[in-house]
């Protein structure tokens, strides 16, 4: 693998954004162990891992740095989080040990594809924060500039970004002028988080086009090199008059 694609990966991208994204610990993974992830385990074999010699030395390396962390983790690998996994639907991921950061990535099929890739070489392990869905944006950085921000969650119009967007671009921008210099691509895809501080908080870098989805930008053929600003859910349409509906 390229090394530039190896720096969409967290554990080597966190060393030089480290600034700007939460405080993260690795946990590095024995082959046995990559092994075990990229099978995709139903809850049973994932119960029954647990137990098992592997289970319990991989337990153990996770207790210290999960110690360390106040309040409960959210545990992911290199390149994906267990999103698809009955504790991210319930729980936003958090988990409060090692046993059950184990217990979910060993049933995410994401987890077991990027395994099964030759992706995983670590967990990481970050605290857990409740993600406000309207302040998490999509960047479209295009040969070192900003061309386009997309709202992430397209789930609705939130109504106050519109007091805000302007405002969330100009930092978007000075972000990306800030860090730039730093990456080894500089045609690329980050996804932020902008904090009740108004910080912006690095979540995860993206390869440019391929299965990175385009958001609000709708598609990948067109001329990046213009930039189109902060693109943003629109308002429900309110229909007025006499409306006439047949069944």
């Amino acid at each position: 693998m390229e090394a530039t694609e190896k720096f969409f990966r967290v554990s080597r991208w966190y060393t030089d954004l480290a600034p700007w994204t939460w405080d993260t610990k690795f946990v590095k993974l024995r082959k046995e162990v990559r092994d075990a992830f990229a099978s995709h385990m139903d809850e049973g074999e994932a119960k029954k891992y647990l137990y098992s010699e592997d289970g319990k030395k991989l337990m153990a390396d996770l207790a210290e740095p999960m110690g360390d962390i106040p309040g409960n983790a959210f545990a992911f690998v290199d390149c994906c989080a267990p999103t698809d996994t009955e504790r991210f639907s319930t729980k936003g991921g958090a988990v409060y040990s090692p046993r059950s950061a184990l217990f979910y990535l060993l049933q995410s099929k994401k987890v077991a594809d990027s395994a099964a890739r030759g992706e995983v070489e670590f967990i990481c392990l970050r605290p857990f924060r409740n993600i406000t869905k309207a302040r998490e944006f999509r960047l479209f950085i295009y040969e070192g500039k900003l061309s386009a921000m997309s709202q992430y969650h397209l789930i609705r119009h939130f109504r106050r970004l519109e007091g805000v967007k302007d405002g969330y671009w100009k930092k978007a921008c000075d972000f990306v002028d800030e860090i730039v210099w730093r990456l080894p691509v500089k045609t690329l895809v980050i996804d932020i988080y902008i904090t009740s501080g108004n910080d912006i908080l690095i979540v995860d870098l993206n390869p440019w086009g391929g299965e990175t989805d385009p958001l609000l930008l709708n598609s990948w053929e067109r001329d990046w090199s213009i930039p189109v600003g902060i693109q943003l859910m629109a308002p429900p349409t309110e229909i007025k008059g006499d409306v006439k509906v047949s069944f």
